[in-house]
This record gives structure tokens, C-alpha cells and sequence, in this order.
């Protein structure tokens, strides 16, 4: 089976079946008789800009964005940034994002996406971000550019020395 092929398969599954979580989604397309592995769906869900929504159920599931949403629109990720964040503190060159549960992983795919020199990396968990930069410097234009895109600045303790 082609990519083309088994990314229409990951389509039907997650449009017929609730899908939470990479395992799931790798499970159910090798029930469909697909020899696949979990790094493959993995970047199938990236190729395929899935997000994961909230159910009537009450559970995360994958879902596709209708291309008329503009996924890749530059709105769409302030928009995605936006509802997503509710936290940011840093340390060094070290940033850690607070998310609503479950939006961790979509809030670091848009930062991601935007491909800004200072970032090294984002690891993302349910619903915490840890960013690294590439200096301390670089945390504060890193930290600017949030602030300016969503209005959400860094959280300051009271005995923060800065």
C-alpha cells in the first residue's frame, strides 16, 4: 500500500472510529491488513495536519481540519496558539508552555511550523510544552514573538530578580 493509500485508510478510520492516541490509529490500520509502525503514522498525522478535538463522549479524538478552515493560514495558527496557551514561564534557555489538556501537541506543531531560528526544539506531552532555544538571548525573542502574535506574556514571580 502507498502513502496515498494508506492515508486515505487513516481518513476513513478516523471519520468512522473515535482515534485518541498514535497507538490507537497504528492499531486499527494494521487491522485493515497494513504492515505499519507508529513512527509511519506519526508522520502521516503531521502530512495530514490531524488535530485532535473534543468528542461528545468527552474524549480527545483525531480529527481533519476541512481545507476551507485554512490550516496553514497564519490566522489559523495565531487562532490555534491563542485557544491553546494558557501558561509561559522560562528559565535560561528553557521555556515551558502551560496548553489546555490535550492541545499540547498542537500548540508545538504550530510553533513548529513557523520554523523561527531561535528554537532548537519543542517536546510536547498532554497539555506542557518544553521549547529550547538556541541562547538565553534567544528566549526573549522567542518570548516577544508570542507576546506580540497571541497577547499572552511570560508569568512573573513575585521574587523573580528581573
Amino acid at each position: 500500500m502507498n502513502k496515498e493509500e494508506r492515508q486515505a485508510l487513516i481518513k476513513q478510520i478516523i471519520e468512522t472510529q473515535t482515534i485518541g492516541t498514535q497507538v490507537e490509529l497504528t492499531r486499527a490500520v494494521q487491522r485493515e491488513g497494513v504492515n505499519v509502525t507508529q513512527a509511519t503514522i506519526c508522520r502521516d498525522i503531521k502530512e495530514m495536519q490531524l488535530v485532535k478535538t473534543l468528542s461528545k463522549s468527552g474524549k480527545y479524538q483525531y480529527a481533519i481540519i476541512p481545507e476551507e478552515e485554512g490550516l496553514n493560514t497564519q490566522g489559523r495558527f495565531i487562532r490555534m496558539l491563542k485557544d491553546g496557551i494558557i501558561g509561559i514561564a522560562h528559565a535560561n534557555n528553557q521555556v515551558v508552555i502551560r496548553t489546555l489538556a490535550g492541545s499540547a501537541h498542537v500548540v508545538a506543531e504550530v510553533l513548529d511550523n513557523f520554523e523561527w531560528k531561535e528554537v532548537l526544539g519543542t517536546i510536547a506531552g498532554d497539555n506542557t510544552i518544553l521549547v529550547i532555544t538556541r541562547s538565553n538571548e534567544a528566549v526573549k525573542v522567542f518570548l516577544r514573538r508570542i507576546e506580540t502574535m497571541t497577547g499572552i506574556a511570560e508569568e512573573m514571580d513575585e521574587t523573580d530578580p528581573e
